[in-house]
């Protein structure tokens, strides 16, 4: 949902991680299921404020360019859950056909323009839809989401170069959740504030505690606002945590459950759903309303997933080029 539409932000907000969540934490009921969902399972629990906070600040113009957590983004845009879900199951009725599965969605309905597994690989693309948006005197920019193991990536570092010079409209999210793959940032990252590296390509650069919806909401604006200005790029850093493992594979034995205790008490939705009551803008009935109508899209996504056919062989060659061979 975008701003310009949304009656009440606070209630958006909540609903909208709690949306989020609900999804991801189906697709872990599923994946533990044997042969229920086909390949790797990347989710992004945890990191519900930054998606939610970002996305909310958006026109509908604007383009978004994610990476192997996309779900989150997706949702936060408005994609339809029954073709998002059907297309992580890899059915025909899925937003790509079945052909992207989970880690490679793109839905051009809310202007998601793709999903990368290669680490690194969104910016540089991300670069040509900012300078489309430029070239066309558009007031429309372009936001890419990556991790601070991609911010290594020197694919990232020149989208960031390339960007500073032309003074492209394009927001860098670095959603820095502590890990990188099972690598801690100070293994991989020469500094703990990614975000001053924009400094060097001549953008603002600001961090943000990427658990506090509002926060990121708040610079979301203020940052995209620039970017549409004609000011040229912009950079944020969402400090949150990765509270699974980097695939539903990935048991997490290298991190410390005291750690995990730790980060489970700054969980965004209990800490935004606290807030919410605290002040009075809703209440325990309102609460378990907004959960239970999360819980109840999910089931039917499911149940529209299962009745869905697996794409037919005769689509093998569909979406593959721009003017379909000849057969």
């Amino acid at each position: 949902m975008i701003k310009n539409q949304i009656p009440d932000i606070h209630t958006h907000f909540y609903s909208t991680m709690v949306l989020i969540r609900k999804f991801e934490e189906k697709i872990v009921a599923l994946s533990q299921e044997t042969g229920r969902l086909p390949g790797m399972q990347i989710l992004a629990n945890g990191q519900e404020a930054v998606a939610t906070g970002i996305v909310s600040a958006l026109e509908p113009e604007d383009v978004i360019v994610s990476n192997h957590r996309s779900h989150g983004h997706l949702i936060a845009r408005g994609a339809n859950l029954n073709f998002l879900m059907a297309e992580i199951m890899a059915k025909g009725t899925g937003v790509n056909g079945g052909k992207a599965g989970t880690l490679h969605l793109a839905d051009p309905d809310v202007n998601v323009l793709m999903t990368s597994t290669v680490v690194g690989a969104g910016p540089p693309l991300a670069i040509g839809s900012a300078f489309a948006q430029q070239y066309k005197n558009s007031k429309a920019i372009t936001v890419v989401f990556f991790g601070d193991g991609a911010a290594a990536e020197g694919s990232v570092h020149e989208a960031m170069n390339l960007a500073g010079v032309w003074k492209l409209p394009i927001l860098f999210v670095c959603e820095n959740n502590c890990w990188a793959g099972a690598q801690r940032p100070e293994e991989h990252c020469a500094t703990p504030n990614i975000f001053l590296r924009a400094k060097g390509y001549n953008m603002p650069g600001h961090s943000v505690d990427g658990n506090d919806v509002e926060a990121v909401y708040n610079l979301s604006r203020k940052l995209s606002q620039h970017c549409r200005s004609g000011s040229g790029p912009a950079f944020m850093e969402a400090l949150t945590y990765r509270m699974r493992g980097h695939g539903e594979q990935d048991r997490q034995h290298y991190v410390d459950p005291k750690e995990l205790a730790i980060w489970a008490k700054k969980c965004p939705i209990l800490r935004y759903g606290k807030k919410l009551l605290d002040e009075g803008i809703l209440n325990t009935d309102q609460i378990e309303a907004i959960d239970q109508e999360a819980t109840t899209r999910v089931e039917a996504a499911v149940t529209f997933g299962d009745a869905s056919p697996y794409p037919g062989p005769e689509t093998a060659l569909t979406d593959v080029f721009v003017h379909p061979l000849n057969t």
